[in-house]
């Protein structure tokens, strides 16, 4: 191992590994029920703001955009709880959820399942209740 991966991985300095791109993933789980919400990336300002505030900030690469969670829906996440892996190139955020996480409405990003069939995969709706209407929250 050498001085640098032990800097990284035993020691108490934060040192985000940020991609080729500028992103480091993200994974928020709910702080009461350790459910996964999201998974989304930041780039430095975001991870800067959601430390410095408190509120969870993400950068959108589809929109090439900073965001804070909640800004448009009213579904705001606030952070308990920042952790890093052990290269530091991803982040966990645990966090109080108000609402609902997803953009299509749902609690969680993940209310699909993927299910075997006839040697292939099918996806099965589970926990998919809309908490709030997206077309109404953002006007498509």
């Amino acid at each position: 191992m050498s001085a640098h991966s032990h800097e990284i991985e035993e020691g108490l300095a934060f040192l985000p590994k940020f991609d080729a791109a500028g992103l480091v993933t993200v994974v928020a789980t709910d702080v009461a029920t350790g459910d996964v919400l999201m998974v989304a990336h930041m780039n430095d300002d975001a991870l800067r703001r959601t430390i410095a505030t408190g509120e969870a900030w993400y950068f959108s690469r589809s929109r090439n955009a900073l965001w804070r969670k909640g800004e448009t829906s009213g579904q705001t996440q606030r952070v308990v709880e920042i952790r890093t892996d052990c290269d530091q190139d991803a982040v966990w955020i645990r966090v109080e959820q108000t609402g609902a996480a997803c953009h299509t409405g749902r609690r969680s990003c993940f209310y699909r399942k993927v299910e075997a069939e006839g040697g292939g995969a099918k996806l099965v709706f589970v926990d998919a209740d809309r908490l709030f209407d997206p077309d109404a929250v953002y006007r498509k």
